[in-house]
């Protein structure tokens, strides 16, 4: 078992013993989705850390645009509880790039794509290419293409 899939169960583990509903319930509804992820596809595999942790992303995106949803039909409660799994989830992920880092990652590449030849809003694919193995799991994929697109606008 992976360190951050057997952190996870010993996590739950913690929190089943701690009466903490939030937290379980979370924590098993990843570990299912990791399971599935395990078996998907032709042949069983054990899925690497990093594996795991694009599961646990896909989840959190999942939270946050569940969240939206429930706010936007006016069910602050539920949209409550989806914004406190996010947050749960976020303990196994790694930090996320500030604005101020983001910003200057995405000023680099488009350096470095003009430098190539690319330039203008076409450049985008170049850019994107550049920069999503260097944020991959730090930065929300909607939130790079937008500052891309404004850096190559501006």
């Amino acid at each position: 078992m992976t360190t951050l899939k057997s952190r996870l169960s010993d996590d739950l583990t913690t929190a089943i013993k701690a009466r903490d509903e939030l937290r379980s319930s979370t924590l098993r509804m990843t570990l299912t989705a990791v399971s599935y992820e395990e078996t998907a596809g032709k042949e069983a595999r054990e899925l690497s850390d990093d594996d795991v942790q694009k599961v646990i992303a896909r989840e959190a995106k999942k939270r946050r645009e569940a969240a939206e949803a429930f706010d936007k039909g006016g069910r602050a409660e539920q949209a409550e509880r989806e914004r406190a799994e996010g947050k749960v989830l976020a303990e196994y992920l790694p930090q996320q790039l500030s604005d101020e880092e983001l910003a200057a990652i995405v000023a680099d590449a488009v350096a470095e794509a003009k430098a190539g030849g690319a330039e203008g809003p076409r450049a985008m694919g170049a850019v994107m290419k550049i920069v999503s193995p260097k944020v991959a799991g730090r930065a929300d994929g909607g939130r790079v293409a937008g500052l891309v697109k404004r850096t190559l606008a501006g």
